[in-house]
């Protein structure tokens, strides 16, 4: 007999990926390593950046989830506690070190690596040695960078040279571990040196690994497809997803028909208990919030146009003359509805915050009161930034004649 898939309103929708996502909550409060530590478990990573034109990544992602959240916080549960380990997802990303045995499976896919034609062009003929003389420094100074290393690369692939490419292939494969970043260049050292034995002794099998990914993907999720819940990792197979799902959907899973913005309803899955919690979701915070371009919530473009019906791409590697808003680009969230875009620049040396654009979805004003919420925005990261002055006036005027 069909299980009769359990309907999910849009309204429902977007409520449970903010919640799961940590953007339902008041981000006001004390705040500590412990509680920090707790968020990124929930989000399940923090994406790293380097772009810098507002504030990287992972600390704006954070900060628009808890106003008390402090840069060195982060620093301290990598560097100090080693709570976090560094290494892939779908990009390079800061992931609670009890997840490190799940990662043993990526470790050992990426030992094929070295026959990748591009990576034999970047490390030469000698990989062998290359690889082996460069785990038996670290071995012996301690902690090194890229820079310690005399054969700097030249031309494509970000200009790796072999020892680079040596180091490269020592993390992904598990050899080598990032022990701190410095101007955000990784420090790299041996593994046993930065990780746990406990963490490193377990060996979870291609299998269990699955599993493991899977549920703590849909966990994040709410509701998924298998597509989006092998993506969430991006180590699972969307043929291992489809199985995961298939031997699990009479056990701990149902059928659920998600309701896009557009009233469409598209077939996906959950766990059993989700309709007890969808009757008790809490309201969304209506704060208005600035969202970092790589926010977990904005991830996956295609849901959070379905969902959200935001549309909403980065622009970063867009020629200018091509760019429909411009170079780094925030979405603005209001409870559940993301509400427009905003173009920021923050100018350390002289300590500015600029507003370079500001853009609502159609059917948005700029009320008084939104307004209002904007400077207020505006002014929480300008602190967090380090900016003493705000520059938005001409924004929000050519915002008010749009």
């Amino acid at each position: 007999m069909t299980q009769t898939p359990l309907h999910i309103s849009n309204k429902h929708a977007r409520h449970l990926l903010l919640a799961r996502q940590g953007l339902s909550d008041a981000p006001t409060g004390p705040f500590d390593t412990e509680k920090l530590k707790t968020l990124i478990h929930q989000l399940g990573y923090v994406q790293l950046d380097s772009i810098n034109t507002v504030e990287r990544a992972h600390h704006m992602i954070l900060h628009t989830r808890a106003d008390k959240y402090r840069h060195t916080q982060l620093q301290d549960l990598h560097e100090n506690q080693a709570s976090l380990f560094e290494h892939w997802t779908h990009d390079a990303c800061l992931i609670p070190t009890e997840f490190y045995p799940y990662w043993h499976q990526r470790f050992k896919q990426a030992t094929r690596h070295l026959n990748s034609p591009r990576w034999q062009e970047r490390i030469g003929p000698d990989a062998k040695k290359v690889i082996r003389n460069v785990r038996d420094r670290i071995k012996r100074e301690g902690p090194l960078m890229a820079r310690d290393f005399e054969d700097k690369g030249k031309g494509a692939w970000w200009g790796w040279g072999p020892s680079k490419t040596a180091l490269e292939f020592l993390w992904r494969t598990g050899d080598l571990a990032i022990a701190r970043r410095e101007g955000f260049q990784k420090v790299y050292d041996l593994t046993e040196r930065v990780v746990d034995e406990a963490h490193r002794q377990q060996k979870p099998d291609h299998t269990e690994t699955v599993n493991w990914k899977c549920e703590q993907a849909l966990q994040r999720l709410g509701a998924a497809t298998a597509t989006e819940i092998a993506a969430f990792w991006a180590s699972v197979s969307i043929k291992d997803a489809n199985m995961w799902v298939k031997q699990n959907l009479k056990k701990s899973l149902i059928p659920v028909s998600v309701q896009t913005r557009e009233g469409e309803i598209k077939s996906a899955v959950a766990f059993d208990t989700l309709e007890d919690e969808l009757a008790t979701l809490p309201k969304p915070h209506a704060r208005l919030r600035l969202i970092s371009p790589f926010d977990p919530v904005l991830r996956d473009r295609k849901r959070a146009e379905r969902i959200f019906g935001f549309d909403y791409r980065i622009e970063v590697f867009v020629p200018e003359k091509k760019r429909q808003y411009g170079y780094y680009v925030l979405p603005m969230l209001e409870g559940h509805r993301f509400t427009g875009r905003t173009d920021l620049k923050v100018h350390r040396k002289e300590g500015r915050l600029e507003v370079k654009g500001l853009w609502l979805e159609p059917g948005i004003k700029l009320t008084a009161g939104r307004e209002k919420a904007f400077r207020q925005a505006l002014a929480r990261l300008a602190r967090f930034t380090g900016a003493t002055e705000i520059e938005a006036d001409g924004a929000l005027q050519r915002a008010k004649d749009a």
